[in-house]
């Protein structure tokens, strides 16, 4: 008898034994996006990684330096944006903000009270949409020139494919009403220079503006983060960076400024091909090079989306290809023989339909290298295919269809707009689809992205049975395409995108279930708190 005491005792103590961690989590309502789509209840964390999801009969099995009840709040993983420009919009954020502006007459008045304080050479600023305007023709320098004769004003536009400037600062980029210049347009009314430079003619002016510091830069990436990480966001695609940049944000890596996570595209240019295409990608702890970025066009809110008939409300214009197509396929061949993706804008259908063609000549067939088409935004009825059969992947920012609808039907027609922003359709060639915002074009919030995908409304839920409805995707398909999507669309699936043993531990808390609020509630959702690799980098409370 008493052989079979201590039996019993040394069998408690060691079934009993609880695992350590560092974080639980329980009394959850957790959605953890893995292939199933299971939902659990407890979560357990440990030097960075979910060790173990599921229900309570795990807090038997663990103890932890810290236990959390979440009382029945929603928990996901991380948001991921697909597509955006972090570092653009970072570095942006000392401009004059011209965003929601509703008429030029307004864009002036902003730009005379920034000049008040402003203490540098030029007055930037970013934001205006003339679709937002009672006039929605481009803006001319006229009033510029006549309140700044001397002072070099850069106000570009809410895609960043074309910019105001007045005359000093086009004096000082050498621009006169005889410059011209490839894949852009330095438009000229009447023999005289309007102002406005669309697509490559922008660079030209790029050129000449003052550089900030790189702690100055640096300091932007960290109040950038702060947006981001407020919003959800644990994970982003920047898409098109330079090698400057790529130095700058490596510094902040390594000295531990940045949490966020940060998958990169270098941009089309001579020194990243030098620097980077001969190496592996640089893979470092939260920051990767994954590709490169190639733009096909420009934009359709500015006519220079490359249409392959011309566009319905200016007859004539096709847009603008911004890459040759010869550079294109020089491009596509190098890359094929690395281990890079290639990434390239696409919003025209006549773009669309040459980057597709080139990337099945290099492609040749079913593959798994992931080349992205960003955008993907009007495409032919007939070129859908292209992206199943060579599995190219599809980026498209579902808030571009909820801003653009109100004017992108009189671009294209009412033929042509039922294949633009066609979601579901996208979908269903590779049966996954990444999300992203394109911030800083639209709004950083990932909720945002989700609402438009679903509900194809706007903010005032108009139009009441929402835009383009056979393209609307479901709610279980959105969430996947800020998270798991996402997460694939750069090879990074198997450690992120999802809640699931092994993976890092990147979630987000809000109040309510996705898969059933309204969508008001989804609209104005609150984010309670943001986590990257077990560790809170936001939390509402503590506000």
């Amino acid at each position: 008898m008493k052989y079979l005491f201590i039996f019993t005792i040394s069998f408690c103590l060691f079934s009993c034994k609880q695992n350590n961690a560092d974080l639980i989590i329980k009394n959850a309502h957790i959605y953890t996006v893995n292939e199933a789509f299971d939902t659990a209840q407890v979560m357990v964390i440990k030097d960075g990684k979910f060790i173990a999801v599921g229900g309570d009969s795990l807090l038997k099995q663990y103890q932890a330096a810290q236990t959390i009840d979440a009382k029945g709040q929603y928990i996901y993983p991380g948001f991921m944006d697909a597509h955006c420009h972090f570092t653009g919009y970072a570095k942006d954020k000392y401009k004059l903000a011209l965003f929601g502006t509703k008429s030029f007459t307004e864009v002036i008045e902003k730009v005379v009270a920034y000049s008040k304080t402003n203490k540098r050479v030029w007055i930037e600023g970013r934001g205006w949409d003339q679709n937002d305007w009672e006039n929605k023709e481009f803006p001319n320098k006229d009033t510029l020139d006549q309140l700044f004769p001397n002072t070099p004003i850069f106000l570009m536009r809410i895609d960043g494919h074309a910019i105001l400037c007045n005359q000093k600062a086009l004096d000082l980029a050498n621009i006169n009403a005889s410059t011209t210049v490839t894949g852009g347009e330095v438009e000229v009314i009447n023999g005289k220079l309007s102002g406005m430079l669309i697509d490559n003619a922008v660079d030209i002016v790029k050129k000449v503006l003052p550089v900030r510091t790189e702690d100055e830069i640096i300091a932007d990436f960290v109040d950038a983060e702060t947006d981001c990480v407020q919003l959800g966001l644990t994970s982003l695609v920047d898409c098109g960076i330079s090698k400057s940049t790529v130095e700058q944000l490596q510094k902040a890596y390594k000295e531990n400024k940045l949490q966020i996570r940060n998958s990169v595209m270098l941009s089309d240019e001579k020194e990243n091909y030098e620097a980077f295409l001969t190496k592996k990608p640089i893979k470092e702890d939260r920051f990767h090079i994954v590709g490169y970025k190639v733009y096909a066009d420009g934009a359709l809110g500015s006519r220079g989306a490359f249409l392959i008939e011309s566009y319905s409300d200016k007859h004539q214009h096709h847009g603008y290809l911004l890459t040759a197509i010869d550079s294109m396929r020089g491009i596509a061949r190098k890359l094929i023989e690395t281990d890079y993706q290639l990434c390239t804008h696409a919003i025209g259908d006549g773009a669309n339909r040459e980057v597709l063609k080139i990337y099945a000549e290099a492609l040749e067939g079913k593959n798994d290298r992931r080349w992205r088409v960003e955008h993907a935004q009007v495409l032919n009825k007939d070129d859908f295919h292209y992206f199943g059969d060579f599995n190219i992947v599809p980026c498209v920012q579902p808030t571009h269809a909820t801003s653009d609808m109100y004017w992108a039907k009189d671009r294209v027609g009412s033929t042509r707009i039922k294949d633009a922003y066609a979601y579901k359709k996208l979908l269903l060639q590779n049966n996954w689809l990444p999300l992203g915002t394109d911030f800083p074009v639209e709004s950083l919030n990932p909720l945002l992205t989700f609402y438009a995908a679903v509900f194809r409304i706007d903010k005032n839920q108009w139009p009441s049975n929402g835009y383009e409805m056979e393209n609307a995707i479901s709610r279980q398909e959105a969430l996947k395409g800020i998270t798991i999507w996402a997460a694939k669309s750069v090879f990074e699936e198997k450690v992120k995108g999802s809640i699931e043993k092994g993976k890092l531990a990147d979630f987000v808390i809000l109040p309510a279930d996705l898969m059933q609020a309204s969508a008001s509630e989804i609209y104005n959702m609150p984010v309670l708190a943001t986590y990257i690799q077990g560790k809170a980098v936001y939390n509402s409370k503590k506000e």
